[in-house]
Protein backbone atom coordinates (compact mmCIF):
# COMPACT_ATOMS: atom_id res chain seq x y z
CA UNK A 1 0.00 0.00 0.00
CA UNK A 2 1.51 2.69 -0.90
CA UNK A 3 0.57 5.55 2.21
CA UNK A 4 0.97 9.45 1.86
CA UNK A 5 0.36 12.12 4.64
CA UNK A 6 -2.27 14.60 3.74
CA UNK A 7 -1.65 18.19 5.05
CA UNK A 8 -4.87 20.67 4.88
CA UNK A 9 -3.98 24.18 6.28
CA UNK A 10 -7.24 26.77 7.37
CA UNK A 11 -7.64 29.59 9.63
CA UNK A 12 -9.23 28.98 12.69
CA UNK A 13 -11.90 31.43 11.24
CA UNK A 14 -12.97 29.98 7.95
CA UNK A 15 -16.39 28.56 7.67
CA UNK A 16 -18.28 26.25 5.58
CA UNK A 17 -22.10 26.93 5.45
CA UNK A 18 -22.17 27.65 9.66
CA UNK A 19 -19.34 25.56 11.16
CA UNK A 20 -15.91 26.09 11.40
CA UNK A 21 -14.13 25.01 8.01
CA UNK A 22 -11.71 22.82 9.50
CA UNK A 23 -15.12 21.01 11.26
CA UNK A 24 -16.45 20.66 7.76
CA UNK A 25 -13.52 19.15 6.34
CA UNK A 26 -13.15 16.15 9.38
CA UNK A 27 -16.51 15.84 8.59
CA UNK A 28 -16.35 15.70 4.91
CA UNK A 29 -13.32 12.76 6.00
CA UNK A 30 -15.93 10.87 8.15
CA UNK A 31 -18.01 10.34 5.06
CA UNK A 32 -15.47 9.75 2.61
CA UNK A 33 -14.35 6.45 4.92
CA UNK A 34 -10.83 7.97 5.91
CA UNK A 35 -9.00 5.75 8.54
CA UNK A 36 -8.53 8.87 10.64
CA UNK A 37 -7.67 12.64 10.78
CA UNK A 38 -6.10 14.59 13.25
CA UNK A 39 -7.45 18.39 13.86
CA UNK A 40 -4.49 20.58 15.50
CA UNK A 41 -4.31 24.44 16.08
CA UNK A 42 -1.37 26.59 15.71
CA UNK A 43 0.03 28.80 17.67
CA UNK A 44 1.64 31.39 15.44
CA UNK A 45 1.62 31.29 11.33
CA UNK A 46 1.70 33.47 7.92
CA UNK A 47 -0.12 32.98 4.94
CA UNK A 48 1.41 33.35 1.45
CA UNK A 49 0.36 37.08 1.40
CA UNK A 50 2.80 37.62 4.43
CA UNK A 51 1.46 40.70 5.46
CA UNK A 52 0.74 39.65 9.35
CA UNK A 53 1.15 37.21 11.93
CA UNK A 54 -1.81 35.25 13.04
CA UNK A 55 -1.85 34.39 16.90
CA UNK A 56 -3.79 34.54 19.84
CA UNK A 57 -4.35 37.52 21.34
CA UNK A 58 -5.74 38.93 24.90
CA UNK A 59 -8.26 37.43 26.73
CA UNK A 60 -7.69 34.17 24.44
CA UNK A 61 -9.42 35.82 21.64
CA UNK A 62 -8.36 34.23 18.24
CA UNK A 63 -6.37 36.24 15.53
CA UNK A 64 -7.69 33.76 12.99
CA UNK A 65 -4.62 31.18 13.74
CA UNK A 66 -3.85 28.49 11.69
CA UNK A 67 -5.52 25.04 12.06
CA UNK A 68 -4.20 22.14 10.32
CA UNK A 69 -6.13 18.95 9.56
CA UNK A 70 -3.61 15.53 8.89
CA UNK A 71 -5.04 12.36 7.28
CA UNK A 72 -2.60 9.29 6.35
CA UNK A 73 -4.83 7.33 3.59
CA UNK A 74 -3.74 5.37 0.63
CA UNK A 75 -2.46 7.76 -2.73
CA UNK A 76 -5.23 6.98 -4.78
CA UNK A 77 -7.85 7.87 -2.11
CA UNK A 78 -6.63 10.97 -1.65
CA UNK A 79 -6.07 12.08 -5.22
CA UNK A 80 -9.35 10.64 -6.26
CA UNK A 81 -11.59 11.38 -3.48
CA UNK A 82 -10.31 13.03 -0.80
CA UNK A 83 -8.28 16.53 -2.56
CA UNK A 84 -11.15 17.26 -4.86
CA UNK A 85 -13.65 16.85 -1.84
CA UNK A 86 -11.32 19.42 -0.04
CA UNK A 87 -10.75 21.71 -2.34
CA UNK A 88 -14.96 22.18 -2.94
CA UNK A 89 -14.92 23.40 0.58
CA UNK A 90 -11.92 25.41 0.61
CA UNK A 91 -11.47 28.83 -0.34
CA UNK A 92 -7.85 29.81 0.78
CA UNK A 93 -5.75 27.42 2.40
CA UNK A 94 -2.76 24.87 1.92
CA UNK A 95 -2.73 21.38 0.92
CA UNK A 96 0.08 19.48 0.67
CA UNK A 97 0.65 16.02 0.61
CA UNK A 98 4.17 13.80 1.55
CA UNK A 99 5.31 10.28 1.39
CA UNK A 100 4.83 8.34 4.90
CA UNK A 101 5.92 5.23 6.59
CA UNK A 102 3.48 3.41 8.20
CA UNK A 103 4.43 1.65 11.32
CA UNK A 104 2.30 0.17 13.62
CA UNK A 105 2.48 -0.34 17.38
CA UNK A 106 3.77 -3.68 17.80
CA UNK A 107 4.01 -5.61 21.22
CA UNK A 108 7.30 -7.68 21.57
CA UNK A 109 7.62 -10.68 23.65
CA UNK A 110 7.91 -10.53 27.50
CA UNK A 111 7.68 -6.52 27.20
CA UNK A 112 5.34 -4.72 30.00
CA UNK A 113 2.00 -3.98 29.12
CA UNK A 114 0.61 -0.01 29.68
CA UNK A 115 -0.96 -1.19 33.00
CA UNK A 116 2.19 -2.86 34.06
CA UNK A 117 4.57 -0.46 36.35
CA UNK A 118 8.34 -0.25 35.39
CA UNK A 119 11.14 -2.60 37.07
CA UNK A 120 12.54 -0.31 39.99
CA UNK A 121 15.45 1.45 39.53
CA UNK A 122 18.08 0.58 41.97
Amino acid sequence: MNQKLLVVVVGENDKWQDMPLYEAITRKLIQLKAPGATVQRGIMGYGSHQKRLHHGQLFGISDDRPVTISVVHEEEALRTLVIPSIQALVRQGLMFMMDVEFIPFEKKPGAASPTTSPPPNN
